[in-house]
């Protein structure tokens, strides 16, 4: 779980936000698909550790924006992947793997319909968009472990709810097929 290293991870994009607004950006923005806002670190890490995500071994985060999610995960899992569209978002992911040196985590500069989350034992959604648009049958045609949604908003529809929780008031629900 590596707790001085997520101290890092919130650091170096605590930095990067208020960099962003400083150039007069905001964290979150359109990526041409979907749409992307930051998760908060903390509640993140605590949803991991109250799921025991350390005894999974692979994670994978559908639209994973500028890559917290995965370092997060990375400190609990053997590999974390990342699937993110957009080209800015990417690069600023790998660029915090790089700079907190953290091997085991892996992005894909792609649209994640293209790719398989099959044998994943948990995947992450932070959805942009209502469920019944496409993710959800991915889910229901590839999901073989735990899906982690986070936010109060787009739940599926035909997956099996196991737990939900509340980190700092936003909810955290898994589910299963």
């Amino acid at each position: 779980m590596k707790p001085q290293v997520f101290g890092q991870i919130k650091k170096e994009y605590d930095v990067f936000y208020k960099d962003l607004l400083r150039n007069g950006k905001l964290p979150l923005w359109s990526t041409g698909k979907g749409f992307w806002g930051g998760v908060i670190a903390d509640e993140v890490y605590e949803a991991f550790k109250r799921i025991n995500l350390h005894k999974h071994k692979t994670f994978i985060d559908l639209g994973s924006g500028d890559g917290k999610v995965v370092l997060i995960a990375a400190l609990f899992c053997k590999r974390a992947v990342g699937i993110e569209m957009d080209n800015e978002l990417f690069r600023k992911a790998m660029e915090m793997q790089i700079k907190l040196n953290i091997p085991n985590a892996l992005f894909y500069n792609n649209d994640f319909y293209d790719h398989s989350i099959r044998d994943f034992d948990v995947v992450f959604t932070y959805p942009d968009t209502p469920m019944h648009r496409g993710l959800e049958k991915k889910l229901l045609n590839e999901l073989t472990g735990k899906l982690v949604h986070y936010g109060h908003h787009f739940h599926p529809q035909n997956l099996k709810e196991e737990d939900k929780f509340l980190v700092n008031g936003n909810l955290f629900t898994v589910y299963s097929r």
